[in-house]
């Protein structure tokens, strides 16, 4: 499936690394170049608790402000919202017009609405706009996430009657064309509720649709219903598994019929010295196993004077070792960070190449 974007094309199925405050730690934009990557994810949540929007606006943009050339999704925050609000005593609170939460840098509040949710991604020019929903733990009971359905349904129709507005005044062309907007399906455990909130954002012809919530529980992933919420979306829009990131959990939404991933994994794994590498010499997610962990901070790559992954084409397992990174991560120095992200961005990028030329 390809994805037609504000000034650019995608082909699906794609991941997004998470860069959630504009920037992945240890990495710079210019990196991007080396990894492959379609395009990053980022929260409106944390654009508000940072108190960038503004200057994001006055940059052109998050394109502009990151120096970036790739499509960017801006996540509506709720997920962090809500987690905030129900987790924590400091006297956040939500109701039918938003999420009150109290900014955890500088104590004051923060309102985030349907509206304010909307305004704020078209404000730094998302590629792609999540709607903002209520999002729940998969273990509270049915009554609250029937409610958390019912909230998350009249918010998606104010989002989208906030979204239409805008694109009805705003004169677009082929150069610059509007961004997308996707709906969000909540529903936790429950298939009844999961259905019935993808049949009502359905009838809002939203451009997409997402899996919300939790994707994983207690460590497995939730492969029922999120199958049950793959085959309630229409077939001919993009099917988004949010926070779907180990390759084996992407495998299999692949076969469920997602085609978009994003997950802070490979990121958080190169900085914990964790790194992808294929099983074999041919890049296949075919076997149960088809890739492992190489734990670059081992004492065994000392004195290892090979590159990371023989058929890896990356900047880091073309031109450095495995000793040489090893020393990095023992001596603290942040090119290990970076050497290891892009390794690990590059090795998803090869990963959904094989899952898109196998379909």
């Amino acid at each position: 499936m390809e994805l037609k974007l504000r000034n650019s094309k995608i082909n699906l199925p794609a991941f997004f690394p998470d860069a959630t405050h504009a920037v992945i730690r240890g990495f710079a934009p210019d990196d991007f170049a080396h990894t492959g990557t379609t395009g990053i994810v980022t929260n409106t949540f944390h654009f508000l608790i940072d108190g960038i929007v503004d200057i994001v606006e006055k940059s052109g943009g998050i394109r502009k402000f990151m120096n970036i050339n790739l499509p960017v999704i801006t996540d509506s925050g709720g997920f962090q919202a809500m987690s905030l609000v129900r987790n924590s005593k400091n006297g956040g609170y939500f109701n039918e017009n938003g999420v009150v939460f109290k900014n955890f840098r500088n104590g004051q509040f923060l309102e985030l609405t349907p509206e304010t949710c909307i305004e704020t991604q078209i404000k730094i020019k998302s590629d792609i706009i999540m709607c903002l929903d209520d999002c729940t733990d998969p273990s509270e009971p049915f009554e609250e996430q029937e409610k958390s359905v019912e909230r998350t349904i009249r918010w998606a129709k104010r989002c989208k009657d906030t979204f239409d507005k805008y694109v009805n005044e705003t004169t677009f062309t082929d150069d610059e064309r509007r961004p997308l907007i996707f709906g969000i399906i909540q529903g936790g455990n429950h298939p009844v509720l999961r259905k019935e909130c993808a049949e009502a954002l359905i009838k809002m012809d939203f451009d997409g649709y997402a899996y919300g919530g939790w994707p994983m529980y207690k460590g497995t992933l939730m492969e029922e219903i999120l199958s049950i919420v793959a085959d309630s979306m229409p077939k001919d829009k993009p099917k988004y598994a949010m926070g779907v990131g180990k390759p084996e959990d992407i495998q299999k939404c692949i076969k469920m019929g997602y085609n978009m991933f994003d997950c802070v994994l490979p990121t958080r794994d190169a900085r914990h010295e964790r790194l992808y590498v294929f099983n074999g010499n041919d890049i296949s997610a075919e076997p149960d196993k088809f890739y492992d962990f190489l734990n670059i901070g081992s004492g065994k790559y000392k004195h290892d004077t090979t590159a990371i992954s023989e058929n890896c084409g990356c900047l880091t397992c073309q031109k450095y070792l495995r000793a040489y990174l090893h020393h990095l991560f023992k001596v603290g120095d942040p090119a290990a960070y970076r050497l290891a992200t892009i390794h690990n961005l590059y090795f998803y990028t090869q990963l959904m190449s094989y899952f898109s030329s196998a379909s």
